[in-house]
């Protein structure tokens, strides 16, 4: 069956497009998740249009070989994890902004393409798109789609969903599938977008997306205010939603994470300081000087230990730097397991206050860094992974955020999507008809299951 497979593949493809070679395959095995299997693929196809996945997807639905979609692997829930005997479809090569509508203000791009570049292309035409994961640097745009990625600027602007105009999908089939529109309104059928955002690459493989831009945004100003623990943390963050200002980012970091910080990057935190929050306005000079200055104001009433307004955006960047250096921080003390649990704003103080009980149950740090603006929060389990009981207790307490998290109301993701990691848990959120409405949609458009088989859900 392999041989036929690569025989197929080969004939079809450019000679450059197919890697068979076991130690390139071992590089597109993983990513970056955590406990997440991962099995050996016959070949990994880097495909640079359309028509070659369409291709790819053809000879596999004709051998029934499964097929998993892939990005620039920086995902943390093992949906990019490849499997025995199947293929790795990486569209790390589909890397191009294709073009820029200034006056309609939409971009037209591939997949492959980075965050971090799409952002700079538009930036040159005086546009601006919102959504700004993390690790926008090293994310690519199809990652973003397929967990449906939101970032430190949710708060303000929301999530990658808000801004798909139309995609372009190759089905498991092979058959190439345009949907939704270039216009700023339109209703006309099924909303295929939205369904095939945020599906991890279980319904089909998006090669081209429409999206929306905005107007370049105001250099942003910036305040910082330390807490002594995150309940009053949270009162301010409250004063802050409640108070007329919409933020253009609403940070917060744990007292385990600005530790960690500190060890790794000496950013001198006072041993009192138990919860940092940090906010910005892009209003402009005039509008975003007057909002941060009552955000600043509504921080500090709600018993800050100190408030820190920057005099210009480099100072902006400094105060924002602890809370983007987190997860290397956390690196350095060990292996890091990722959560990414939102729950309603109103019960932050309980989800981070209910962590550190956990973390203490289970004799781990447990540092809290997340997007308080939307109550989506990032815990890091850090441990051990030479120590079998080390990564039992982390699993466990990883598993036991996720359950507090919907206890609260809450979902068990966010932002990183399900994958592997989380399937288990799936069930536990969306219920027995959710789940087989799911299945019934994806037997429906991918009826072999060829497609990403064993993330999100089990068949």
């Amino acid at each position: 069956m392999a041989s036929s497979v690569l025989d197929a593949l080969t004939a079809a493809l450019p000679v450059d497009r197919v890697i068979t070679d076991p130690d390139r395959l071992a590089s597109y095995r993983f990513d970056r998740a955590a406990f997440c299997p991962a099995g050996h693929p016959i070949a990994v196809v880097r495909p640079t249009r359309t028509t070659e996945v369409a291709a790819t997807l053809r000879i596999a639905s004709e051998h029934r070989v499964p097929v998993v979609p892939q990005g620039a692997r920086s995902g943390l829930s093992g949906a990019a994890n490849a499997i025995d005997e199947g293929i790795v479809l990486s569209l790390e090569r589909m890397d191009r902004v294709l073009h820029v509508d200034v006056a309609n203000r939409f971009v037209v791009t591939q997949p492959g393409v980075m965050n971090a570049a799409l952002s700079q292309v538009v930036a040159e035409h005086g546009l601006f798109y919102p959504p700004d994961p993390s690790s926008w640097e090293f994310c690519s745009i199809g990652g973003n789609l397929a967990t449906d990625s939101g970032g430190l600027c949710c708060v303000k602007y929301g999530v990658t969903s808000d801004y798909v105009l139309g995609l372009e999908v190759v089905l498991a089939g092979g058959e190439v599938l345009r949907t939704g529109r270039r216009t700023v309104k339109g209703v006309a059928g099924y909303d295929l977008v939205r369904l095939f955002v945020g599906s991890e690459g279980t319904l089909g493989v998006i090669t081209e997306a429409t999206l929306r831009l905005r107007s370049a945004a105001e250099r942003p100003m910036t305040v910082a205010a330390t807490y002594p623990d995150a309940t009053t943390a949270g009162a301010g963050i409250a004063a802050v939603l409640n108070g007329g200002v919409v933020p253009s980012l609403l940070e917060y970091m744990d007292r385990a994470s600005l530790r960690a910080v500190d060890a790794a990057f000496r950013m001198d935190f006072s041993p009192d300081v138990g919860a940092l929050v940090i906010a910005q306005s892009d209003a402009g000079d005039v509008v975003g000087k007057a909002e941060i200055e009552l955000v600043a104001q509504q921080l500090e009433g709600c018993g800050a230990l100190d408030v820190v307004l920057a005099a210009d955006p480099t100072e902006g960047e400094l105060l924002l730097a602890a809370r983007r250096q987190a997860l290397p921080a956390f690196e350095r003390l060990g292996t890091t397991l990722v959560d990414d649990v939102c729950v309603p704003r109103d019960r932050m103080v309980d989800l981070v206050t209910g962590i550190e009980r956990l973390a203490e149950r289970a004799e781990l740090t447990v540092g809290v860094v997340g997007h308080a603006g939307d109550g989506n929060f990032h815990p890091n389990v850090v441990f051990d992974a030479a120590d079998p009981d080390q990564v039992a207790r982390a699993r466990q307490v990883f598993d036991d955020i996720m359950v507090l998290g919907l206890e609260l109301g809450g979902t068990i993701t966010g932002e990183h999507g399900v994958g592997m990691l989380k399937r288990d848990l799936l069930a536990s959120e969306i219920g027995s008809l959710g789940l087989r409405v799911h299945r019934d949609l994806k037997r429906a458009l991918d009826p072999l299951g060829i497609l990403n088989p064993g993330k999100v859900f089990t068949p």
